[in-house]
């Protein structure tokens, strides 16, 4: 028997007589339903945890994971994220749950040891088959990272949800942290953006854009390794909040400003066409609106800021440094006026 998708299984106990479709079942879609970054930076800000020396990286600039140093040499990194589904193939959602869990890892310049599976299932309405095909697609790619896949947790939930815990380590003095840019430095993105527009029309029309899934299942492994090669100090992955909250987010943090240049920046083919047909995001539009404040952008029409805060699910990285095979799509520069800007 062949496995069970979201596109070929019907459950017996719905009524249904059509072939299922996940993201139907979803709110939001991947990385565009999180809660926005103001918002979230608001209920976080009174929030005094216990610490100490050890930690390195924690609440204070929002980095990608939590880093505890354990010895001289060695520091546990660890993150977790999960989403509502992102696609309608059941398969295919839990390989970009699962890369897109393990990139935080990735963007701190760490290497995943274990994961522990974190899923939300509406187990009167869908089929435990489809559930299993998501825990499939989640270990396939944790087998192709090298990571241990030992368990988790799941809940009876109205929605469909699925992603990971994921702890790794680190050299505490070879880490990429979002607050250690520096200015004069070339900015490079691993991965074009377009996801979030690609997804919300795959939403709303069923079409379906392999080159979409393609670029959210590659993992941040090499443009990682690349980056720690290279001597680069300071990255961020590019996810829910678009590329100008993240890279608003790391000029903020490490006080310079980034200069984006919208010409240089890549997106996936179909990206300007789902923009123009009108399938964006809420949290595209609160990205933009969050970041607003703070963006210089003169001249620069507002379809370009919208796909530039496009909310990515399973994004590359956003580096400050060249990253061979990555295109340059910025600098750095001393903090000035904004702190992001659009040329």
């Amino acid at each position: 028997m062949g496995a069970v998708t979201a596109t070929s299984a019907t459950p017996t106990d719905t009524g249904h007589d059509h072939p299922i479709r996940l993201t139907q079942y979803a709110h939001g879609g991947g990385c565009a339903c999180k809660i926005p970054p103001g918002e979230l930076e608001e209920v976080v800000a009174g929030l005094v945890p216990w610490t100490s020396p050890d930690l390195l990286v924690g609440l204070e600039t929002g980095d990608d994971a939590a880093v505890v140093r354990i010895d001289g040499d060695r520091a546990i990194v660890a993150t977790t994220d999960f989403f509502t589904a992102v696609v309608d193939d059941a398969y295919d959602f839990g390989r970009i749950g699962a890369a897109n869990a393990l990139s935080d890892i990735y963007a701190m310049g760490a290497t995943p040891l274990i994961a522990l599976n974190l899923v939300g299932w509406p187990r009167g309405v869908l089929p435990l088959e489809l559930l299993a095909e998501v825990l499939r697609g989640g270990m396939d790619v944790a087998r192709e990272a090298q990571v241990h896949l030992a368990g988790g947790q799941s809940i009876d939930d109205p929605e469909p949800k699925y992603g990971m815990a994921v702890t790794g380590i680190a050299d505490p003095a070879r880490l990429l942290r979002n607050d250690a840019a520096r200015p004069g430095l070339p900015v490079s993105l691993t991965k074009p953006l377009g996801i979030g527009v690609l997804n919300n029309r795959h939403k709303a029309t069923g079409e379906v854009f392999p080159q979409a899934i393609a670029s959210m299942v590659r993992l941040n492994a090499e443009a990682s390794r690349a980056a720690l090669a290279a001597g680069i100090t300071a990255a961020t992955d590019v996810t829910g909040f678009g590329l100008l909250g993240h890279g608003y987010k790391m000029a903020r943090a490490s006080g310079v400003t980034l200069v984006i240049d919208h010409t240089k920046v890549p997106y996936l083919d179909g990206a300007r066409e789902a923009l123009r047909d009108g399938f964006v995001s809420g949290g595209t539009r609160r990205n933009l609106d969050w970041v607003r404040p703070s963006l210089g952008a003169d001249g620069v029409d507002e379809d370009e800021l919208l796909l530039l805060a496009d909310a990515q699910t399973s994004g590359g990285l956003l580096v400050v440094g060249e990253v061979p095979g990555a295109p340059v799509v910025g600098e750095t520069v001393a903090a000035g006026e904004h702190g992001i800007v659009v040329r």
